[in-house]
């Protein structure tokens, strides 16, 4: 053996398996990427063709169908409906010869290609060095953030040229040969979007003179060709209109995510406005201009192209959610000295450009100015703030790792385990988790009104049948109490107001308290809780879209009294506003008990008082007289709760294995030693469980 060891005959064998294996997992994985990004791509070019005519590329209809105002003699914003530059009517004008095949597969594929080509540019952009892995996988990923980010899908829905403008200048930065080419495309971008001529200054400072030369005099060219070609539009939109403000709708619509906009959403106006938005205007391009410089010369010119054009975003007098793509080039920077930080502004930045803002943050009125403004203020904080690492930092390519517990025999062998589901010894980190619970509970809401088809109405004859089988089924069990239960509570007035807050109050307020206890006082069993609530509301989830039940509240002929929500009338389809909100036939299984039960077996296996885990326990038996008293739920609606929930802490066992105390007890007893990176870890917690 050790002779065929030196000569180098099993070993290299074994280590060109091993390189082999990686080489084939990779090419799976690139395959798997563009087959996704192929797929998102299809949908969306699907989902704007089989859209009536009427209804799809409304704005290029706008300007360049049988009616539109490239069409129609007088200045082109005589409507303010057409939003682009001079120059941009200028070169639309010959496609309305063409007008019926250009609103259709032509312009529709058209537009996909040149995003594709963007992702491809912007992958090929990349800081150096890149690793193999990436190389390989940045351009399907870099296609398939495009196709679900926002701007893009707003593009391809209303037909808007946003995309050019942003190709441009990745090409006139990265594609072109010679600095004079550069300047021409990137001149030609910002004849099309004003802002843009902020490129012009970076390409000066960062040494591309001739470059930004070159961009001025385009612009000033393309600008004067369209002012001599049509000086009645051009006076209207450079002078009347100051560059565009009034086009497109409202300066204060929640669309423009500009500075100008959040000043007039704030209810500033007038001078004052004025002065403000040239004031903060100022500091912003001057700040991020700097930054933008910093990053070009550190050899992230992708960053600092991201940077200049979210300046240009914050500075526009209208950035429309079409040309906002600016923010999302900006994921390339990297941010966080720590592994576990690494992921917050890459995330953050996909969410924003990805979902809508109500599903970022909660529907409260406080919280409305952030939720009306979340892209300018990414864009904001891209321009600005945020700390993105240098090239020449010691953590740009390797951050401080991430201490992770060992394996431990008690898992079963044969379950893999999933990168994203190993046992972390530390905090994650808290933006990173409440962007997670946030996203995921908004999510849960879209599924579970999505459970009945979209609305109550669709999935009402179904879930009252279902109520009757369970009713049925109770009656066979001698458990149908829920009549008389409900009846006693409503005749004692103070037992009725107890139950009423205890089920409208503590469902959600106990949840996030114990979360946020463990995230503080118990990191390590933070993560293994988190999972198992996960897994058991997924698995409710499947419930909720398998079984629609209507709960006893909405049962006709039942007689019970609905005491939170008042009495319902049963000859409408839906029961009040709230049936507009949510999904009323989510009653099996109930996660208002599930969801206690979770907290009382969490506190009675955590909790190191008996007085705390007993304390724990008696929260999920008040819920359960709670949702019977008020008329919610079923008695067997808190047995199915019961049953996700102990699904959820066996998925959680099954995937990562038992909780980490039990992990590094093991470790200890085994003789292994500990990963100690980074802060020191917290499993010592000699707490008894």
């Amino acid at each position: 053996m050790a002779n065929a060891e030196h000569s180098g005959g099993p070993a290299e064998a074994f280590g060109a398996t091993a390189v082999g294996g990686t080489r084939a997992r990779l090419r799976a994985a690139r395959l798997g990427l563009w087959l996704l990004a192929a797929v998102l791509a299809a949908r969306q070019v699907a989902l704007v063709l089989t859209t009536p005519s009427g209804e799809r590329l409304t704005d290029l209809e706008t300007w360049v169908g049988p009616e539109g105002v490239l069409h129609v003699s007088g200045s082109l914003y005589d409507s303010t409906e057409f939003t682009g530059t001079p120059f941009g009517g200028l070169v639309l004008k010959p496609l309305t010869r063409s007008a019926e095949q250009t609103l259709g597969w032509g312009w529709t594929f058209g537009t996909l290609l040149l995003v594709v080509a963007l992702a491809l540019i912007a992958a090929r952009a990349l800081p150096q060095p890149v690793g193999r892995r990436t190389a390989l996988l940045a351009a399907p990923v870099a296609v398939s953030l495009l196709m679900v980010s926002l701007p893009v899908r707003n593009t391809l829905w209303l037909g808007q040229t946003s995309i050019i403008p942003v190709l441009l200048v990745l090409l006139g930065c990265f594609v072109a040969h010679g600095q004079r080419a550069g300047g021409v495309l990137v001149g030609v971008a910002a004849a099309l979007q004003p802002t843009l001529l902020l490129f012009a200054p970076l390409l000066w400072l960062t040494g591309r003179r001739q470059a930004a030369t070159v961009t001025a005099v385009t612009f000033a060219s393309a600008t004067a060709l369209a002012w001599a070609a049509m000086p009645q539009d051009s006076a209207a939109y450079w002078v009347h209109h100051l560059a565009g403000v009034g086009l497109g709708g409202p300066a204060d619509a929640l669309a423009n995510q500009s500075l100008h906009g959040a000043l007039l959403r704030l209810g500033i106006e007038g001078p004052l406005e004025i002065a403000l938005f040239l004031l903060l205007g100022a500091a912003v391009v001057t700040l991020g201009l700097r930054r933008a410089v910093h990053y070009a010369r550190d050899g992230q010119l992708l960053l600092a192209v991201g940077i200049t054009g979210c300046a240009a975003i914050a500075v526009s007098p209208t950035a429309w959610q079409h040309q906002l793509l600016w923010v999302l080039l900006t994921v390339v920077g990297r941010v966080g000295t720590r592994a576990r930080d690494r992921l917050v502004w890459p995330v953050a930045v996909v969410l924003v450009m990805t979902l809508p803002a109500k599903m970022m943050l909660p529907n409260m009125a406080f919280l409305h100015p952030l939720r009306d403004n979340t892209v300018l203020l990414a864009a904001l904080a891209a321009a600005t703030a945020v700390p993105f690492l240098r090239r020449t930092s010691p953590y740009f390519r390797e951050p401080v790792p991430t201490p992770y517990a060992p394996p431990v025999p008690a898992r079963f062998a044969f379950v893999p385990l999933l990168p994203f589901l190993r046992r972390v010894l530390i905090r994650p980190n808290l933006l990173l988790e409440l962007l997670l619970i946030r996203v995921t509970y908004a999510g849960y809401a879209k599924v579970r009104l999505a459970a009945t088809g979209g609305s109550n109405e669709a999935g009402r004859a179904r879930a009252e049948k279902h109520g009757q089988q369970i009713l049925d089924l109770e009656r066979l069990l001698h458990m149908d109490i829920e009549h008389a239960v409900n009846h006693a509570v409503v005749k004692a007035g103070w037992l009725r107001n107890f139950f009423d807050f205890y089920y409208t109050s503590f469902h959600f307020v106990v949840p996030l308290t114990v979360l946020g206890l463990l995230y503080w006082r118990r990191p390590v069993h933070y993560r293994w809780a988190r999972s198992a609530l996960g897994f058991a509301t997924l698995l409710a989830l499947v419930g909720f879209w398998l079984y629609p039940l209507a709960p006893p509240r909405l049962m006709p002929d039942l007689g019970i009294i609905d005491t939170v929500h008042g009495v319902q009338d049963f000859s409408q389809p839906d029961y009040g506003t709230l049936t507009a909100l949510t999904n009323q036939y989510a009653a099996m299984p109930s996660l208002h008990f599930g969801w206690s039960l979770w907290c009382g077996l969490v506190i009675a296996i955590i909790a190191p008082r008996t007085w705390m885990k007993v304390l724990g326990l008696l929260h999920p038996l008040f819920t359960a007289a709670a949702i019977v008293a008020t008329g919610n739920h079923w008695i067997l609606d808190a047995a199915g709760g019961a049953v996700v929930v102990g699904g959820g802490f066996a998925l959680t066992y099954l995937f990562q294995g038992p909780r980490a105390r039990t992990v590094t007890a093991a470790a200890e007893e085994d003789g292994v030693k500990e990963v100690s990176s980074g802060p020191p870890a917290p499993e010592k917690d000699r707490t008894p469980s």
